[in-house]
């Protein structure tokens, strides 16, 4: 992702201030894992920073359009994504001993020191965040017939009843058919 370098001028200059920030981003895609995906219309994001004495708190929603490929039946599955940034930029790093036994698993970045701080990072992970694990084209999307191929959601191409005929001599109850039990 593109940099998104904001410089931390005196609007934040005291605890308290916030500025808002919004913008947009021309990216065209993005990879999770073995999935790629195509952002037709950019990422747009609708931040404010506050100056929270020790740092600076972005926090705020990204919005993009995703086009990929369905995990079931290979066509192209479209969806929004709707990310909650949040992420904190401390002015100094704190020190060994600084952090109490809660705060040591807390994330944060730090302020450069040239008083910039640059939101890609935050802006990627709210969007891997809600991009979805299993990709599908549709919730009730049927997927490919695993005996020729056709896509079952255009078509039936009537190998159900084998699929489900090798589906239940698989099982390892299929040798309880032939159970006779006498009263």
């Amino acid at each position: 992702m593109q940099s998104v370098v904001i410089d931390l001028d005196s609007r934040l200059k005291n605890p308290g201030d916030t500025i808002p920030l919004a913008g947009h981003l021309d990216e065209t895609g993005y990879t999770l894992g073995d999935h790629e995906f195509n952002l037709p219309g950019g990422i747009d994001y609708d931040l404010v920073l506050t100056n929270a004495g020790e740092g600076i708190l972005a926090t705020g929603m990204l919005n993009a359009h995703v086009i990929g490929t369905c995990d079931r039946c290979l066509e192209k599955a479209e969806f929004d994504v709707a990310g909650e940034v949040d992420e904190y930029f401390l002015f100094e790093e704190p020190a060994e001993g600084e952090l109490g036994d809660d705060e040591d698993e807390m994330d944060f970045s730090l302020v450069s020191s040239d008083g910039t701080i640059d939101l890609a990072d935050p802006l990627n992970t709210a969007l891997l965040m809600e991009t979805p694990f299993v990709v599908l084209c549709k919730p009730d999307c049927k997927g490919l017939c695993p005996v020729c191929g056709a896509n079952l959601n255009e078509t039936d191409c009537g190998h159900a009843a084998q699929i489900e005929a090798d589906r239940l001599a698989s099982s390892p109850f299929a040798v309880l058919k032939g159970l006779k039990l006498d009263d």
